[in-house]
């Protein structure tokens, strides 16, 4: 084994695509990291920021121990692109976070606001006045994860509403509080009726 990681193959080729997966994971971690400070998890950021940094050494000591070799500031150069390119692909697999969705529709929005709130969406609706007439302004916040469905709905109650989504830091949970027990059921559904009252 020792020979082979001696051998001129591994100088030539092996070194080079190690440092490329090295700089591709700790780039991956790195850009993850930094979306995670901006959307205010506290915890993960530190401990992303621990392994990104021990890879990055060991990818960087490399590159400093064969500086003869062209090959490793290439892989080194390309492990990078590669790697904000795959965190950028994996945070938004993971949809981490919360999101304000602003829809602007010159139709009668009842239909959406219906479909929103069937779904238990929190949802605000106002009135406001565009450049060619009255339109309604559509509010809610929702779950990355729920992005799909929501311009889904849109497209088809009013294909032609304009709408934004917007990264929120921090936001209150939209969804009724969880019900835990049976008493906790009882104690909730006579809140409903208090407040209906």
């Amino acid at each position: 084994m020792s020979e082979f990681l001696k051998s001129e193959a591994f100088i030539l080729y092996g070194i080079p695509l190690l440092i490329a997966l090295a700089r591709i994971t700790d780039v991956s971690i790195g850009t993850l990291r930094i979306i995670f400070i901006a959307k205010g998890l506290k915890l993960w950021a530190p401990i992303l920021g621990f392994f990104e940094v021990s890879i990055w050494l060991g990818a960087i000591s490399q590159v400093m121990g064969n500086l003869n070799t062209p090959a490793n500031f290439i892989a080194y150069a390309l492990g990078f692109s590669l790697g904000n390119y795959l965190g950028m692909y994996i945070e938004s697999r993971l949809a981490i976070g919360m999101v304000v969705v602003r829809i602007i529709t010159k139709e009668d929005a009842f239909d959406l606001v219906e479909a929103l709130r069937n779904l238990r969406y929190s949802v605000t609706v106002a009135d406001a006045q565009g450049n060619t007439g009255a339109v309604k302004i559509i509010f809610t916040v929702i779950k990355r994860s729920h992005i799909k469905t929501v311009t889904q709905l849109i497209l088809k109650h009013n294909p032609l509403a304009v709408y934004s989504i917007e990264d929120v830091r921090h936001a209150s949970d939209p969804d009724f509080p969880p019900v835990k027990s049976p008493r906790a059921a009882k104690n909730f559904s006579q809140l409903l009726r208090g407040v209906r009252k």
